[in-house]
């Protein structure tokens, strides 16, 4: 028997080392339940209240398959550590890889829904329309400080294409005429 497994027989440090994990366990539950706790807060605020029942109710769903999948990584974990407890050899990359997975997966459950994708569309449509706030805004001070603005810019640059193509019917008319007298001649 190694060293390593004979000072896990001794009644004090087993005791000890059981204390331990099972305190480490809790605290990783509580920070899962917070954690789920603060997802589905963040979630409901995030949910416009227009929302029909039907997208809400298809969002509710998502979540609860969400934490399912945490549920299930939370006894993947227990089972794990009573597996390391029995003296099985398991490597704490496995415990985080149990989570990141878990993660993922849930995060797959939420991003599916209706729920998700309208909350995400509505996102996008405010921060829209706070940058093009923020644009004219900007637009205004630059042209109040007497610099000129992408806008000024840009209608120099189509003013600028406009001429070019009026200089080049000029030219392309000159030629005929230019090519007229030389018949003439």
């Amino acid at each position: 028997m190694s060293k390593q497994n004979s000072e896990m027989y001794d009644p004090e440090k087993w005791s000890a080392f059981m204390e331990n994990m099972n305190e480490t366990f809790l605290d990783q539950l509580e920070q899962n339940v917070e954690a789920q706790a603060k997802f589905v807060e963040t979630w409901m605020d995030a949910v416009d209240e227009s929302a029909d029942s039907d997208t809400m109710t298809e969002g509710l769903e998502g979540y609860a398959r969400a934490y399912e999948v945490w549920m299930n990584a939370a006894e993947t974990q227990f089972e794990r550590a009573s597996d390391v407890i029995e003296g099985e050899d398991v490597s704490a990359e496995e415990f985080r890889d149990i989570w990141l997975n878990a993660a993922n997966e849930s995060f797959k459950e939420v991003m599916s829904t209706s729920a998700f994708a309208a909350m995400t569309g509505q996102t996008v449509e405010d921060v829209l329309e706070f940058q093009q706030e923020v644009d004219k805004q900007a637009q205004d001070t630059l042209h109040q400080l007497g610099f000129a603005t992408e806008g000024d810019i840009s209608e120099v640059g189509e003013r600028l294409v406009e001429l070019e193509r009026r200089q080049h019917a000029v030219e392309e008319k000159l030629d005929r005429v230019l090519e007229a007298v030389e018949e003439e001649e």
